[in-house]
């Protein structure tokens, strides 16, 4: 099937930019064509509240009387540029401990995308786990809601509990 955005069908392609406030982002197909409309609901369906920009996206769409829009998220990856040097916190861990860490169910205490960090709980633990603004880019996210769920994996770092990794809870069951 080739990847037309213009008829109904697969569409592989980049989030050109997503705003959780407005409900709604952009997506550019691989093969070209207008910008694709991706509503939070269709991104609510898939598990996740958030997209970052740039993320690579492959979704069903259709053409309506206002555009093509997606229909359906069926997967998403980080952005490409997020492979580069570790955050300062990561850097003295051995990556084979970082690779070993178990998934852990959490939920969102708070995250201030202004400030660039916020904090979630793992269930049946106590400590409060840090999320970083830029670990959550690089797991394919771009904001976190207050109660939000998710699975993580958490690491203890110099300054205490804090998430290397975080996923939408949906996504991470199937991993």
């Amino acid at each position: 099937m080739e990847n037309k955005p213009s008829d109904d069908g697969h569409v592989v392609g980049k989030v050109k930019w997503f705003d959780p406030v407005k409900g709604f982002g952009f997506v550019v197909s691989d093969a070209g064509g207008p910008d694709i409309l991706l509503h939070a609901n269709v991104l609510r369906n898939f598990g996740q509240s958030s997209v970052a920009d740039g993320a690579l996206i492959e979704i069903f769409v259709q053409r309506t009387d206002r555009g093509v829009q997606a229909t359906q998220v069926l997967s998403i990856e980080p952005p490409e540029t997020t492979e580069g040097a570790p955050l300062a916190d990561f850097e003295h861990l051995d990556p084979e401990m970082m690779k070993a860490a178990e998934l852990e169910p959490a939920r969102v205490k708070w995250f201030d995308k202004a400030k660039g960090f916020g904090f979630a709980n793992v269930f049946g633990k106590p400590d409060d786990v840090f999320i970083h603004i830029e670990v959550l880019r690089r797991s394919g996210l771009s904001d976190l809601q207050p109660g939000e769920a998710l699975a993580i994996r958490v690491i203890d770092g110099r300054r205490g509990r804090m998430a290397m990794e975080v996923n939408a809870w949906e996504a991470a069951l199937t991993q």
